[in-house]
Formats: structure tokens, C-alpha cells, sequence
């Protein structure tokens, strides 16, 4: 009998730690536009063949040379935006954010 306990005791445990595991913190995808020096192929080409020194959570990266945009999606928990401008910089890439219309508004 108190094998049957322990083992129905240890099945209940174990459901909770699953439970409680997978309601974790949500993730936060944050889509970020940089203004970037970027003026040719090769510029764009250099950026997308080392997406992962722009670091972690990298989602995507998208690179307008028209508008010299860059765009990158990523996981708020692991980066950050001031991480992709380094990261972009050791990429020999200027970057800074960019401001959208209301924000500029403001100031």
C-alpha cells in the first residue's frame, strides 16, 4: 500500500513540475527598424551571413538597401537594441534606431 502512495504521490509531483514548466514567462518578440550605412549588395550580404553576431533570440533580419533599413525581430528576453547596434558595429555597419513618426513628434 505505501508503494501504490508513493507511487501515485510522485505521478501527482511530477504533473505539477510539467505544468508549472510549460506557463513559464511568455516570450516578448520585439520587431525593431535600424537606420543603417549600408550601400551596396555587399553591405547586405555581409549583415545576413552573420545574423548570429547581432546575438541571441535573433528572429529574423530583413535588409532594405533602398531605404538603408534594417529590420530585426527578436526575443526582448535574450537581446536587446542596443546589443544589435554593437553587434551591427562589429559588422563595420552604423546603425541606430529608428524613430517612428510619433516619436519624433514628441520631442
Amino acid at each position: 500500500m505505501k508503494k501504490l502512495l508513493m507511487l501515485c504521490l510522485a505521478l501527482v509531483m511530477g504533473v505539477g513540475i510539467t505544468m508549472a514548466a510549460e506557463k513559464g514567462a511568455p516570450k516578448k518578440t520585439v520587431t525593431t527598424v535600424f537606420s543603417a550605412d549600408v550601400d551596396c549588395e555587399h553591405c547586405v550580404k555581409k549583415i545576413m551571413d552573420n545574423v548570429p553576431s547581432l546575438g541571441k533570440g535573433i528572429k529574423d533580419v530583413q535588409v532594405n538597401l533602398e531605404k538603408k533599413e534594417v529590420t530585426v525581430v527578436y526575443d526582448a528576453s535574450k537581446n536587446s537594441d542596443e546589443n544589435i547596434v554593437k553587434g551591427l558595429a562589429s559588422l563595420k555597419v552604423k546603425a541606430e534606431v529608428k524613430k517612428s513618426g510619433t516619436e519624433a513628434a514628441k520631442k
